[in-house]
């Protein structure tokens, strides 16, 4: 039998250490292609990304402008650790006019990224024998920010031919004893789907009969809609329900602001003080003079959002239809965000194997679909140029055509 190395031995020890909650911990897999493909990629490999989760913008002139302005003003020090009150006046008057959500500033707290804003929310609310409502496919991180709160997860499925749409019927019956809090993410990542009013107008109705269950609602995509669709919040959509519903939103998709790590979670004024508290003892304030580059975006004019989401439209369309040219595919058109999540089941790979030979031998970075929950599907990303999209699509129809 062969000796163990001290390297194996003392990696052996320091997995002893770890927490039963660090050893149930999984990398986001999506970072980890993202990663993969670049490296390929500084070592000479000819790599085509279809992968990325982030506007490939700069972010706006006036944005950088303003956090330049604040470190020239001496906006290096630490802050209120719920985020500076101007930049919280200015997230509550957004959500109050924009999307018809009565926000006072004291219901809002700004996070690093939508991602804390998640974390904290699931570590305040959710505790060991509560139940997560999860509808599938769904974002990576929510199952493991959740499990990490020590909650169970119960997934809602869907599928592409019922256009990956959560209804009240499904939602019904997936609600049980132990059922606290259920996620809406829409747009969503990584399929596109758009819930409409009159769908959120009936989940609202399920609700109301299970007044224990409360809603995040991820709207982080919410400037990305394809046209011909609405982004609608159900807390202005159902008001009497608006105590129950927690909203996560930021600055990384719509002002093309993701390094910038600027989120924020509002509603319910004390669970806000609650996830604050606990953000006074982990991260404190988010970045000081970035704020002030949000409160530039958060208060200023949506040129240039609106100019980024009609170059998503485009490019979403690009992909979508090229998507559905190859032979095999099925695919929902996608109605929002910057991705396409097609059926690749009829080739008979698993997603990470499809994703893993996609990579080694074509060179084309994609997202496999067991990441979120749906190992039939894989995920596109069309925040690139479209001359990267149409290369990536040539790709994926050389590799499929001869399997």
């Amino acid at each position: 039998m062969p000796a163990t190395s001290p390297s194996q031995s003392s990696a052996s020890a320091a997995s002893a250490w770890l927490s039963e909650r660090a050893r149930a911990l999984q990398p986001s897999l999506t970072l980890a292609i993202a990663a993969k493909a670049k490296q390929l990629k500084a070592d000479g490999r000819d790599i085509c990304s279809l992968s990325a989760g982030e506007p490939d913008f700069d972010t706006p002139a006036f944005i950088c402008e303003a956090a330049a302005l604040a470190l020239t003003n001496g906006q290096t020090r630490y802050g209120p650790a719920a985020g500076e009150p101007a930049l919280r006046e200015a997230i509550a008057a957004k959500l109050s006019q924009e999307n018809q959500v009565p926000t006072k500033p004291a219901q809002v707290l700004v996070t690093n990224g939508g991602k804390q804003a998640l974390f904290n929310l699931f570590q305040v609310l959710l505790q060991p024998g509560d139940e997560l409502l999860l509808p599938a496919p769904f974002w990576l991180s929510y199952p493991d920010m959740a499990q990490l709160a020590g909650a169970s997860v119960r997934l809602i499925p869907s599928d592409a031919a019922a256009g990956f749409r959560l209804t009240p019927e499904a939602l019904e019956a997936a609600i049980g004893p132990a059922s606290k809090l259920l996620v809406l993410n829409s747009p969503s990542n990584p399929t596109g789907t758009v819930l409409h009013r009159s769908e959120l107008e009936a989940l609202a109705t399920v609700l109301r009969r299970h007044p224990r269950l409360l809603v995040v609602c991820d709207e982080i995509y919410e400037f990305l809609v394809a046209p011909g669709h609405s982004h609608h919040s159900l807390a202005a959509v159902a008001p009497d329900l608006a105590e129950r519903i927690l909203i996560v939103g930021g600055c990384a998709k719509g002002w093309a602001m993701t390094g910038w790590r600027i989120g924020w979670l509002a509603g319910n004024q004390s669970v806000i003080q609650a996830a604050a508290a606990l953000q006074s003892q982990s991260t404190s304030n988010v970045c000081t003079f970035a704020q002030y580059g949000a409160l530039a975006a958060v208060g200023g004019p949506r040129d240039c959002v609106q100019a980024m989401a009609a170059q998503f439209n485009s490019r979403r369309q690009r992909l979508s239809d090229g998507v559905r040219a190859i032979p095999g595919l099925q695919l929902q058109p996608p109605e929002g965000a910057f991705y396409a999540f097609p059926d690749v089941s009829h080739y008979g790979l698993d997603s990470m194997t499809l994703c893993n030979r996609l990579l080694d031998e074509v060179g084309l970075a994609v997202v496999p679909g067991i990441a979120f929950g749906d190992d039939r599907c894989i995920r596109l990303s069309c925040a690139a140029a479209e001359t990267t999209i149409d290369d990536g699509l040539g790709r994926l129809a050389r590799f499929l055509k001869a399997l």
